[in-house]
């Protein structure tokens, strides 16, 4: 149960601190802070709702937990901090270091990354100015909490240049007990205990708070239960220490602590540390492994290819235990069978889910031996999966990997997944994913307020007047949009390059006309307009790429591939609609070349596209040009052309595509 008082509690020694600083951080205005923290934890409350008005930030929540797409709104939106659990915080160091082999930086990275140990924090802003260019300059710091961040990856961040301000809280004291302070962060630690509230560590080290940020019980069957603590103590159940300079250091849980058969204490914390900093260790979970009625460590391991094998993971835990202690070395360990741990909603690793598999998986008895080795290859959780992937479409292997994205919180390459023959190469994929680079340019530049007044302009003195002279279109149907706003997706059949565009923005509102963003077939527009093929004249190949220019500037056409690249694709039609602009798109994916003017089927991207975006769609149906063009004329007669535009369609979100496909056709083909 918790009160505005619990609240304010936290809130007032944070705004107090705020207000020291508050005559500078107006020099940085305006503030964005990105949530990727879900709303349901009481640290994404505080942090995503409270603090951000106490600063005059705006604030975006970020509902993917995929690292690129989060390193995405960060660049979007100029974001000036990050809010994360530690499991997102390492998925976007990876993702960080992927992009860096991608843009062939490793070698300037690791030399820069060594020097970086000893300097200031603003000669390593300056050292990785090519990283922070890349993430934007307002970019500097992270906020943590939830869970422990791992040492390797605070490290990481505060020698490429960024501050990670962790905290530490439970729900029942409104989220916050520590926090370090932004400008004086001790590594290592989750800050000072904040003002207001008495706090001190028990015998066994585990922490107590007590003060009026802490709740005064539970809710259960329609009554209120006081809280377990004495005389207002809230145990936590979690252990800590104090260093000398006050700063509170996070030991573990106390429930997940193992006593060995010594009588010794062994923190799993430290022992995963251990593991997680050798080489082709993804992640590790320590559980307690009772074997003779006794504890042990048991170390459950996610491991890339490189370390695949048994040797791999024996050398792996002997370099780690060569760190420790004799009493915590690790006995037993074994590789957990899929691609990730179960997790919680904030990332952390379900133990019990963990320790009861683990348990199976050894076959644990009391004549059990030290060590075992599990293959990863085998995953019930992708055993559903056909062996055979090649009769899967372009659009059912999207589909497939989105699903496989969002349940391990990966972004798998797109062009490598689109070539896996088999489960074992998904496998593969999941357990080393490898940096995105798109093939194909999607220029936001584009959109933005000049070159859009440009656009506007040149339609008006140029396109339009010639549109009518040689056209002479009639459009029907435009009183269907009377009580359209926008954004919206238009749809429409497709007869030429040249003029299908034209004859559409004619037929339209300048309210959509002005705003209108086009998809065009992304190979073409890559491999004949912006690359065109070398054996070409180069006076030639001169021409095309200018026309590409002209194309992107003046029709803002924006790629949309038919074979891979799908989701930037989507990605970058999501943004548009973000910034208002409607779409238009020829879902035959080809010009009719045919001796009927008969249409080619829908095909079932247009489906997804409308399934994600849920806006609502405009089929438009284009007459008469396909006799014109068969006829090779350049001037149409009076009344020839002719634009309909039908009434906006809607589809629920368990549509299928392929279903969506289907009935949009039949839509422009009655009109």
């Amino acid at each position: 149960m918790l009160t505005n008082g619990n609240f304010l509690a936290n809130l007032e020694p944070i705004e107090q601190g705020i207000n020291e600083h508050r005559r500078y951080a107006r020099w940085f205005h305006p503030l964005h802070f990105v949530s990727a923290v879900p709303l349901t934890h009481v640290f994404g409350q505080v942090m995503g709702i409270f603090i951000p008005p106490m600063l005059g930030a705006s604030i975006v929540f970020e509902n993917s937990a995929i690292p690129n797409e989060i390193l995405g709104s960060i660049r979007q939106e100029r974001a000036t901090i990050l809010i994360a659990v530690p499991r997102m915080l390492d998925g976007v160091r990876t993702a960080i270091e992927q992009e860096v082999d991608s843009r062939g930086w490793r070698e300037w990275f690791t030399a820069a990354y060594a020097s970086a140990a000893k300097e200031s924090f603003n000669r390593r802003v300056w050292r990785f100015r090519r990283l922070h260019s890349w993430l934007g300059w307002k970019f500097w710091a992270f906020i943590c909490g939830g869970a422990a961040l791992s040492p390797q990856t605070e490290e990481f961040f505060n020698h490429i240049g960024y501050a990670v301000v962790q905290g530490y809280g439970m729900t029942e004291t409104a989220s916050l007990i520590s926090l370090n302070h932004p400008l004086r962060i001790a590594e290592g630690s989750v800050g000072k205990i904040l003002p207001g509230r008495e706090f001190r560590l028990a015998e066994d080290g585990e922490i107590l708070v007590r003060g009026e940020n802490v709740s005064t019980g539970y809710w259960e069957n329609g009554a209120l239960r006081p809280g377990d603590g004495e005389d207002g103590w809230l145990r936590t159940g979690d252990l800590g220490e104090l260093d000398a300079e006050g700063n509170l250091r996070f030991r573990g849980r106390k429930k997940n602590m193992i006593v060995t058969a010594a009588g010794l204490n062994v923190y799993p914390e430290d022992l995963e540390a251990a593991v997680r900093s050798q080489r082709g260790i993804r992640d590790v979970a320590v559980i307690p492994l009772d074997v003779g009625g006794n504890a042990d460590a048991c170390a459950v391991l996610l491991t890339d290819p490189s370390v695949s094998t048994s040797d791999g993971v024996r050398s792996a835990i002997d370099a780690a235990n060569a760190s420790l202690a004799e009493y915590q070395r690790i006995r037993r360990w074994v590789v957990w069978p899929e691609p990730d741990f179960p997790r919680t909603a904030t990332g952390k690793p379900r133990l019990p889910v963990i320790s009861s598999r683990a348990a199976e998986l050894l076959g644990v008895t009391a004549n059990s031996q030290a060590g075992s080795f599990t293959s990863s290859t085998s995953s019930s959780s992708l055993s559903s999966l056909p062996s055979n992937l090649a009769d899967l479409s372009s659009l059912d292997r999207v589909e497939l990997m989105s699903s496989l994205e969002h349940r391990y919180n990966v972004e798998l390459n797109e062009t490598e997944f689109a070539n896996a023959k088999s489960s074992a190469d998904i496998r593969r994929l999941l357990a080393h994913p490898s940096a995105r680079r798109s093939d194909f340019v999607y220029p936001r530049w584009t959109q933005r307020m000049a070159m859009r007044m440009v656009r506007v302009i040149f339609y008006y003195a140029l396109n339009w007047p010639i549109t009518l002279i040689l056209g002479h279109p009639r459009v029907y149907g435009r009183e269907n949009l009377a009580g359209l706003k926008g954004p919206a997706l238009f749809v429409s059949n497709h007869i030429t390059r040249k003029a299908d565009i034209n004859l559409i923005l004619y037929a339209l509102p300048a309210r959509f006309r002005n705003r209108l963003a086009t998809a065009m077939g992304g190979e073409n527009l890559k491999n004949t307009f912006r690359h065109p093929p070398s054996e070409w004249f180069f006076i030639k190949r001169w021409t095309w790429q200018i026309g590409y220019f002209l194309l992107v500037a003046l029709f803002n056409v924006f790629p949309l591939p038919q074979l891979s690249g799908f989701r930037e694709s989507f990605r970058f039609a999501g943004e548009s609609v973000d910034r208002g602009y409607s779409l238009l798109v020829f879902p035959e994916g080809i010009t009719n070349e045919r001796d009927t003017p008969d249409m080619a089927p829908f095909q079932r991207g247009i489906g997804l596209l409308a399934q994600n975006l849920r806006l609502p769609v405009v089929p438009i149906r284009l007459d008469g040009l396909w006799k014109m063009r068969n006829e090779k004329r350049h001037f149409a007669g009076p009344g020839e052309l002719i634009v309909r535009i039908g009434g906006p369609v809607s589809f629920t979100a368990d549509t299928p595509p392929g279903e969506i496909a289907s009935r949009l056709q039949s839509a422009v083909q009655s009109l």
